[in-house]
């Protein structure tokens, strides 16, 4: 056999061998999508829900603050495709125009929609203030603190923004955390690993792709619990979805055309795949007021929808005397008894002050008693679902505080 026939066969033989990985995630994901659709018909919601669930998106950008060409149209047919409650914006601020005032506000195809603004602090930290202001464009010149202690003198919210990066933790006047954010984890994507998962799965499984990368946002928890633990006061926990529909992989020819296009992250699939929970009154109508006052109290958790709906969940903390809900305080007195619904059988994990403590499998609801002070919250895992997914978080609570 010739020479450049061997060297043939060898090439071919590794270019195979390099696509059976790639070609097993197909398989992987597969599986998934499959136990996803076996999973809805099984939920199991109570008829007298004591509180209302409205799912929302938080942190998201328009064309208006750069990086992103999302059109205001984009958002809001992503936002009804959906079928979500809430929407809010995060634009980057400009020195000529004010961003916070020319984004997306109010009602818009039934959505309601708060505008805010993304701002990087001369002390080097990032933070969502919500809702936004003209003065964003000079945060770039203020100190973190400055920046924080004027957004609460207008009652407004500042919450931490990728706090692997933030500094400034020993402030006390931040109102919360972004927790996990989906900009970030997908930016982990090794770009040819992702190249070649897209050729093998994205024609059939263009949502599932985000398990293949999802993680546990282990060092975005260990912050927040951190935080809360230093500061002994409470302290919100939001998923930011980031979202600038601006990532993905692209092949243009030489006059510029896209011959190949791999979007990990359209308005319509961020939207789908992590989302922010809040919870009202049952008869308390969802608007602007209603909306922030939730968030500020922390009536509210984090979820992966993409792995099922998680509406019907709750967090409930109850001693002698009061009930009381996600971001409540609730005194010790001679013992606590929290309690978790799920609409699915999960695996639930409590947690006191950051630390793991008790754990329970195969259950939709679970009932803890405790007879320490701590801040206490859950996570929710279903383990039903094939690796990788079945291993990660599908739900995140906001802790309740037992004082």
């Amino acid at each position: 056999m010739r020479r450049w026939k061997k060297v043939a066969i060898i090439l071919l033989g590794v270019i195979v061998l390099s696509q059976i990985p790639f070609a097993w995630r197909r398989y992987q994901l597969g599986r998934l999508n499959k136990a996803i659709q076996q999973l809805a018909p099984q939920r199991n919601v109570s008829p007298a829900p004591t509180s209302r669930d409205f799912k929302g998106v938080i942190h998201v950008h328009s064309f208006l603050g750069g990086h992103s060409t999302g059109t205001f149209d984009d958002i809001i047919k992503a936002a009804k495709q959906n079928g979500l409650d809430f929407v809010i914006m995060t634009e980057h601020p400009e020195q000529d125009f004010d961003t916070n005032a020319m984004t997306l506000n109010d009602l818009h195809g039934g959505i309601l929609f708060i505008s805010g603004n993304e701002v990087s602090t001369g002390s080097g930290d990032r933070l969502l203030l919500i809702p936004g202001d003209k003065s964003a464009a000079v945060t770039g010149t203020q100190s973190t603190q400055a920046v924080i202690r004027e957004q609460r003198a207008r009652g407004g919210l500042s919450i931490v923004a990728y706090p692997a990066e933030f500094k400034s933790w020993l402030e006390q006047d931040y109102d919360g955390v972004e927790v996990y954010n989906l900009f970030t984890n997908a930016r982990r994507l090794n770009p040819l690993v992702g190249f070649f998962d897209g050729l093998w799965s994205y024609s059939t499984y263009p949502d599932l792709m985000f398990a293949t990368f999802y993680e546990r946002p282990s060092q975005g928890l260990q912050s927040w619990d951190n935080a809360a633990i230093t500061g002994r006061r409470k302290l919100i926990g939001i998923a930011g979805n980031d979202a600038h529909a601006n990532v993905g992989l692209s092949l243009n020819d030489a006059a510029g055309r896209q011959v190949v296009a791999l979007h990990l992250d359209p308005y319509e699939r961020s939207f789908r795949v992590v989302r922010t929970h809040v919870l009202l009154g049952p008869d308390q109508p969802l608007s602007r007021e209603s909306l922030l006052g939730a968030l500020a109290s922390g009536h509210c958790y984090m979820s992966v929808d993409l792995f099922a709906d998680p509406s019907g969940f709750n967090f409930t903390a109850e001693n002698n005397s009061e009930m009381k809900g996600m971001g409540d305080e609730i005194g010790l007195g001679g013992g606590v008894k929290l309690t978790v619904t799920s609409p699915l059988p999960s695996r639930i994990l409590l947690f006191r002050d950051g630390a793991k403590i008790q754990e329970e499998s195969g259950t939709s609801r679970k009932e803890f008693g405790v007879t320490q002070a701590g801040i206490y919250r859950v996570e929710v895992y279903l383990s039903q679902l094939p690796k990788p997914a079945g291993d990660e978080p599908w739900i995140i609570s906001n802790p309740i505080y037992v004082r």
